[in-house]
Formats: structure tokens, C-alpha cells, sequence
């Protein structure tokens, strides 16, 4: 059997905060939420219920060396540029617009990559196939 992509873990500052904002920009339900050790553990997934992907985000200070690549990201397929536009213009009245919207090519599509309250970066694009045989 393939190995397939089931969670990203991220190390977060204030958990509260990456709930509300990955509900807010990208629609993510919590799904999971214990606290082992002392330590908060939220699984954050875009459905509410028999999740197939989850973004762990566990409560610890993220070390000075962990600041991510600059292109590490998290990317978010959207149904239309015009969407693309929108979650752009909340992402600038909130402070956390890093690019765009800008159109990348027929490859890349049209996108806007926002920061998480943690510095991560977040790609929400339209026109971006995933699979190779729809790349033109």
C-alpha cells in the first residue's frame, strides 16, 4: 500500500489563534483537542467529521532555527480567481497578506500567499492542477 499524506504538525505560539484563523481564511473544523503533559494538541481538518488530512498544531514556542524555508507552505485549491481576490483583500485588512494576488502562469495560477499567526505560509490559488496530466 502507497504511503499517503495524513497530517502536517506544526508547533504554534497560541493555538486559539491558529484555530481562528485557518477556520476563518480556509474553513478548517477542530476535530481533535487533548492536552498531553501539559502540552495542547488541536487537530484542525476541512471536514467536521471522518477527517482524511488534519493540520496538528501542538502549543510549544517554535526555536529561533525553525523558521520555515521561504517557500514552505500549506496550499488551498479555490473555485475561482474571484475568490482568490477575496481571501487576499481580508488577508491585507488583517496584516497577514505576504504576495499577491498575482497571476503565475499556467502552471502556478493565480494566487495570494498569507502568513498564520506563527509566520507559516498559506497558498490559496485558483487554476493550479494538481495532477500532471491536466498541466497544459
Amino acid at each position: 500500500m502507497p504511503a499517503h499524506l495524513t497530517h502536517v504538525a506544526l508547533f504554534v505560539r497560541d493555538v486559539a489563534r491558529t484555530i481562528d484563523f485557518y477556520g476563518r481564511f480556509a474553513g478548517l473544523h477542530v476535530v481533535h483537542d487533548r492536552v498531553d503533559d501539559g502540552v495542547r494538541v488541536v487537530w484542525l481538518s476541512e471536514r467536521g467529521e471522518d477527517p482524511d488530512f488534519v493540520i496538528v498544531a501542538i502549543h510549544l514556542t517554535p526555536s529561533a532555527a525553525g523558521v520555515p524555508p521561504r517557500m514552505a507552505h500549506f496550499g488551498y485549491d479555490l473555485p475561482s480567481r474571484a475568490a482568490v481576490d477575496e481571501i487576499a483583500a481580508r488577508g491585507r485588512a488583517e496584516g497577514v497578506l505576504e504576495q499577491g494576488p498575482l497571476d503565475a502562469g499556467p502552471i502556478v495560477g493565480y494566487l495570494c500567499m498569507l502568513r498564520d499567526p506563527d509566520g507559516n505560509l498559506v497558498e490559496f490559488s485558483h487554476g493550479q492542477p494538481i495532477n500532471p496530466r491536466h498541466v497544459k
